[in-house]
């Protein structure tokens, strides 16, 4: 099989548990590169939270943010596609949130803001601390999420955070009553609410259309249940050793965990090695 695209997650996938790309993934990618293939990242993250691994590893490709809801062209500095959430379904998203105990984060324009602080956001901003100001992400205090969609722009995703696993049952057992939101986990405590319709593996499918690649061409890397639709569309879907059951289910190969060298590892033996 002749690949011509690397599709990789970030957390949980590309990087290690002290976020960093390991050393012999990043060898690995630079090889495939040089072999002729594409590499991507799709995450679940707001583009300014991706854009130093972008850099790191000096990508030409777009990214694809917020679990499918756009695409973000990091060389011309804007969205090139996307559907986000509208001030009526931002509002009635927030009228749930405001019903439970959860923690949440309202991702916009070029910012990620939030109303309360939270356990989860210190290590956000430790982390954003040890980057170039050139591509450290936007963190925002704001003193209403109603003002901030009531002053228009692109409403990517909320972001819900709890380490009560319960009330985040709760959360995502209300917002699925509704209907017309995708609603997924993208790590144990965590659920993304975006617009009906936005997957990681829909927004993929599209790129690769454009790009004249088969779906057969592509090699994606997941590890949590936003990952799911985009293993099943890959030629070869890889589930990283951390992955749940769930998300095994949809793999085509499993490999070591984001701890180990389980990325280069699938790339030597499935492209490097043929090459």
């Amino acid at each position: 099989m002749k690949y011509r695209l690397v599709a990789l997650d970030l957390d949980g996938t590309l990087l290690d548990s002290a976020l960093q790309i390991r050393h012999q993934t990043v060898a690995a990618l630079r090889l495939v590169r040089e072999q002729g293939l594409q590499v991507m990242i799709v995450t679940g993250r707001h583009h300014t939270a991706a854009h130093a691994y972008w850099s790191q590893l000096g990508l030409e490709l777009p990214a694809i943010c917020c679990n499918g809801t756009y695409v973000y062209d990091f060389r011309d500095g804007r969205p090139i596609a996307g559907n986000p959430l509208s001030p009526e379904e931002a509002r009635e998203l927030l009228a749930v949130v405001r019903k439970h105990d959860v923690h949440a984060m309202l991702y916009v324009d070029d910012v990620m803001t939030y109303e309360q602080d939270a356990e989860h956001l210190s290590g956000m901003r430790s982390w954003a601390k040890t980057l170039p100001e050139a591509v450290r992400p936007r963190v925002m205090k704001v003193d209403s999420f109603d003002r901030q969609i009531e002053e228009g722009g692109a409403i990517w995703k909320f972001l819900i955070a709890s380490n009560d696993m319960a009330a985040l049952e709760k959360f995502e057992q209300a917002v699925g009553l509704r209907g017309g939101f995708s609603c997924v986990r993208s790590s144990r405590c965590r659920v993304d609410i975006a617009r009906g319709g936005n997957t990681k593996g829909q927004r993929l499918a599209e790129f690769i259309a454009q790009q004249g690649i088969l779906p057969e061409e592509v090699i994606a890397f997941g590890d949590q249940n936003n990952d799911k639709e985009m293993l099943e569309l890959a030629g070869l879907g890889v589930a990283m050793g951390n992955s749940g059951d769930e998300v095994r289910s949809c793999a085509d190969w499993i490999t070591g965990t984001n701890d180990s060298d389980g990325i280069a590892d699938v790339l030597h033996r499935f492209v490097l090695t043929e090459a």
